[in-house]
């Protein structure tokens, strides 16, 4: 049978934190599976080369800033179109989409699966079907749920996701003048609420360096430039000790964090990728909800207040957490 599994919530965690799962659905059907995931996620970079996986098709639904391939009725059409052109025999949703359901059901897919809130429900041939409560929680427990309503064996939930040999020699290489052992600090985020603030950052690296650690590794994407240059220049003559990775390829940026002694930033999608690779990760949730679906992550939260977390959070606070962690803050 051919299976396609839809995940299509946009974020790289997003799709991190449903790996356990890919992979055990794919176990569980005895072949790789079609993954139908949208781009922003980047699972062509996360999953390739991953055996669970046989092919990756996207999923162009509300992308940010622009109509995406399958909005509207003319999109809904030519989702069903090239859901039909697949042929799949069955399709599992990792999510409660309506708009999803119905296209597989007109595009003929026989078997069709997922978590069956509302308007799903009544595209769907196969249960079992979630109670609403399980919408309150977080998305990997969402679809960790459903797995073990379905009796799909999960061998373990936590998200991990191994370095390709060629990413590890890459990141390496880009590492070369690099001093070791060196922290990596994740510097973008993607909604104001999650940052932490160039300034911040840039006295959180100054605090580490003068505890004895010989580098910072600035991590960030395309977008994130700008930042890591104000952060360098609030860095002062310490500055010539924080080595910029922006916009390197995720799995080479994943390598990298390998090759650190533990990874600081904000709560993102780089956050997620630090503890999938196994680096310990402090996680600057502000007030945002912590969610524990790894061992890696240890959140550092904001005192209560009325205003925005992450303006509450201090570097101090970090580096105490940090120092409460490991025991000892240097090197």
């Amino acid at each position: 049978m051919r299976t396609a599994l839809v995940q299509p919530l946009p974020g790289i965690g997003d799709m991190i934190w449903h790996l356990p799962h890919i992979r055990a659905i794919a176990a569980w059907a005895r072949e790789p599976v079609t993954l139908i995931a949208k781009p922003r996620s980047l699972a062509d970079q996360i999953l390739a080369g991953d055996g669970a996986v046989r092919e990756i098709q996207w999923i162009d639904l509300n992308p940010g800033g622009r109509r995406g391939r399958h909005d509207g009725v003319g999109g809904f059409v030519r989702l069903v179109r090239d859901l039909r052109a697949q042929r799949f025999d069955r399709v599992i949703m990792l999510h409660h989409s309506h708009t999803i359901a119905a296209a597989a059901m007109l595009a003929g897919i026989p078997d069709r699966r997922g978590y069956g809130w509302g308007r799903q429900r009544w595209f769907l041939t196969h249960g079992p079907y979630l109670p609403k409560s399980i919408a309150k929680l977080h998305q990997h427990t969402r679809a960790t749920r459903y797995l073990e309503a379905a009796g799909i064996p999960l061998p373990s939930a936590e998200p991990s996701l191994p370095v390709p040999p060629a990413a590890l020699a890459e990141a390496r290489a880009r590492l070369a003048g690099v001093p070791h052992p060196f922290i990596a600090i994740g510097i973008g985020a993607s909604e104001v609420s999650r940052q932490f603030g160039a300034a911040k950052l840039a006295a959180l690296a100054r605090a580490l360096l003068a505890a004895g650690w010989p580098a910072v590794l600035l991590l960030g994407g395309p977008d994130e430039q700008g930042l890591a240059d104000t952060i360098r220049t609030e860095m002062k003559e310490d500055a010539a000790r924080a080595f910029p990775a922006i916009g390197w390829p995720l799995l080479v940026g994943g390598a990298a964090m390998t090759e650190a002694a533990f990874y600081v930033g904000n709560n993102t999608g780089v956050m997620n990728l630090a503890a999938a690779v196994g680096v310990r990760t402090y996680a600057l949730f502000g007030t945002c909800p912590p969610f524990f679906h790894t061992s890696q992550i240890l959140p550092i939260l904001s005192p209560p207040g009325p205003d925005d977390g992450m303006v509450r959070l201090t570097v101090e606070a970090v580096l105490e957490a940090i120092e409460g962690d490991r025991g000892r803050l240097g090197v």
